[in-house]
């Protein structure tokens, strides 16, 4: 895994570089684009800073990345500068970071994970009824109680029947003799086809599903199945810390994998990426898109080319080595967090390759909870667990004023 660090005026060079290949609205005779750049009343270009701030200047000169990049030379030409940062985004998550064969995926800049996540089920729904002339209630949907909520969403949009598998309260390890049982069962009631979304990183847990345990049992039951990855969470982090992470693409039983730039990689809100295998694409093709050049393969159609561009540049100014280095530093944060919790004798579950530590709710008062903003398993019902999160922007301090206030509260309540 290596691309370069660049520092900023390398970066600038080229963003600008790439805009200038783009059609500019200001100086070019564009008629038939129902687009233009941002509103001048509100947004101006000639603001003295905007030569030093290349993503608010893509932001202003508002690129449409409608399509996918990746399949080839036919696409819209009119921003084709900036799709082509695009496209190395892509190849860089998709060859460094999932050591994918070079050209043997597709991919896009999403919208976010919720967005990702059903694009994968629409492509594999359309799959399994272009390849093998499935009916939709042939087809389930399957995922276990710790999975996003994205994954019932994207089932009822698509009108396809879903199997919830449980897991282990401690462990959060998927429940594997309830998925064969479900399964099992769910086949001998007409279920031909399965597509199993695993976690790379759940949002309350960050617990990592085992993909090679439930890939062989579908092998052993010999059903028909796709395994997307929703990595939402874990796809900037992850692979940084465990070297021996199974989600890549030399993994034959992965099909796609969707990661969020929004969260650890600190991309403006709505800015996502979508990973797939080669040939799978064509499944989703819109033919009805006909004035676009190339044709739309995308959930959301047209796209902001800035949130590529704020990708390319976060990963080009740390450079692989500095991203690395950036998530283990988090990793020696967690594990001196844990450290303060097992002294204090609470109950916690963290997977040692992330930076989510999830605490039993019997430990956390609600005055703590509030203050320090602490995320409960469930505002419906009687909460269990409570999340903390360490990102960037929490500091040391701020660790030790929650292990002191912990402290202080286990103490008055007399819960240990």
């Amino acid at each position: 895994m290596f691309w370069p660090k660049l520092n900023s005026s390398k970066i600038k060079l080229k963003v600008f570089e790439a805009l200038s290949k783009n059609a500019n609205y200001r100086s070019e005779l564009i008629l038939g684009i129902p687009g233009t750049y941002l509103d001048t009343e509100v947004f101006y270009d000639d603001a003295p800073f905007l030569k030093d701030a290349p993503f608010l200047s893509t932001l202003i000169a508002n690129p449409n990345h409608i399509g996918c990049h990746t399949l080839g030379d036919e696409h819209e030409e009119m921003f084709s500068g900036t799709q082509e940062i695009e496209k190395d985004v892509i190849r860089i998550c998709a060859e460094e970071m999932f050591k994918a064969e070079p050209h043997g995926y597709d991919g896009y800049v999403a919208s976010g994970g919720t967005e990702a996540n059903i694009q994968a089920l629409w492509v594999y729904r359309n799959f399994y009824i272009d390849e093998f002339d499935a009916k939709r209630n042939e087809i389930a949907v399957v995922f276990s109680d710790d999975s996003h909520y994205s994954m019932t969403k994207g089932a009822n949009l698509l009108a396809l029947d879903t199997i919830q598998i449980k897991v282990n309260n401690v462990s959060r390890e998927l429940d594997i003799h309830d998925l064969e049982e479900k399964i099992t069962n769910a086949a001998a009631h007409g279920k031909k086809y399965f597509i199993v979304v695993l976690n790379m990183a759940t949002t309350m847990f960050g617990s990592v599903d085992d993909i090679k345990k439930v890939a062989d049992l579908f092998n052993a039951l010999k059903l028909n199945y796709k395994i997307h990855a929703d990595a939402a969470y874990g796809g900037f982090i992850y692979p940084f810390t465990n070297v021996d992470n199974p989600y890549t693409f030399k993994n034959p039983n992965l099909s796609s994998i969707s990661i969020d730039a929004h969260k650890m990689l600190q991309a403006p809100y709505g800015t996502g990426i979508f990973l797939v295998r080669k040939n799978y694409l064509k499944h989703v093709c819109n033919n009805d898109a006909s004035y676009v050049k190339g044709k739309d393969f995308t959930l959301v159609g047209s796209r902001s080319g800035a949130n590529a561009v704020c990708i390319w540049m976060i990963l080009h100014a740390h450079g692989s080595v500095g991203w690395t280095v950036k998530m283990n530093n988090l990793m020696d944060k967690a594990q001196s967090f844990c450290e303060s919790l097992e002294e204090l004798g609470v109950e916690y579950y963290r997977n040692p390759y992330l930076n989510i530590i999830t605490m039993r709710s019997k430990y956390i008062s609600a005055e703590l909870a509030k203050e320090f903003f602490l995320v409960p398993d469930t505002h419906n019902a009687s909460v269990e667990w409570y999340k903390i999160v360490l990102m960037p922007h929490v500091k040391p301090g701020v660790l030790d004023t929650f292990i002191q206030r912990l402290s202080v509260s286990l103490q008055r309540n007399n819960v240990l």
